[in-house]
């Protein structure tokens, strides 16, 4: 069978907001027939995000506190608990077709956690998956965050991976409300430069391995470019 085709495009920091409704207008023009799948990749500015599950005390700082370190807070659709976003995390958002042949949640979970093990090999870092929890994990310590979406087997959301994130932020929260873990990034790992971009085509190449999609290369492009 011929592998679906897949658009990744780097779009550089974008607002969390201007994100979400990115992704919403994709996954609506892709249920419509009238979309194609697309994997962007992104930074966001510092904002503290609530999914479905997302317990209040899970969230440490105060508005005040948050006010003065510059981040913002949103709700939003996806499953999991508390996270943060920043620059230097690269954030993916897949808009797939699950159906008809990979119609599993749990599945593509672990395909995405697939994907970001390889990833993060590609740059020397072993990393693994804890068992009872997502994410990716390295030494007991998380790396990369998974929070998704999937309506009618359309996926939106998808994973945060720590390159050369701040992980002074992850103070502010209790990440993924796991308290007794840690996070940890690339370059805290490596003790070297790591850049997000190059972390982005490494996940897009894995992305098309794992899901069994023909990828395009990453397009640089702003955001209100991606339905195009």
């Amino acid at each position: 069978m011929t592998a679906r085709r897949c658009a990744a495009q780097w779009l550089g920091r974008v607002p969390y907001a201007e994100g979400l409704e990115l992704q919403q207008r994709l996954v609506r023009a892709l249920s419509e027939g009238a979309g194609s799948e697309q994997l962007l990749l992104l930074e966001h500015p510092h904002v503290i995000t609530l999914g479905r599950n997302a317990k209040p005390g899970h969230v440490l700082a105060g508005e005040a506190l948050r006010q003065a370190r510059g981040v913002a807070l949103y709700p939003t659709g996806r499953g999991g608990d508390v996270t943060y976003h920043g620059p230097g995390q690269l954030v993916g958002y897949p808009i797939l077709d699950l159906a008809p042949d990979r119609c599993d949640v749990r599945r593509y979970v672990r395909d995405l956690e697939e994907v970001l093990i390889r990833t993060a090999a590609d740059f020397g870092v072993s990393a693994c998956r804890e068992e009872g929890l997502t994410g990716v994990w390295v030494g007991g310590q998380k790396l990369a965050a998974i929070g998704v979406r999937i309506a009618r087997w359309i996926t939106s959301h998808g994973f945060a991976f720590n390159v050369s994130t701040d992980l002074s932020y992850f103070n502010l929260i209790v990440p993924c409300g796991i308290a007794d873990h840690g996070v940890t990034s690339l370059e805290k790992l490596t003790g070297q430069t790591v850049d997000t971009r190059a972390v982005a085509e490494s996940a897009a190449r894995h992305m098309g391995d794992v899901l069994g999609r023909e990828m395009s290369g990453i397009e640089a492009s702003a955001p209100r470019e991606a339905v195009a």
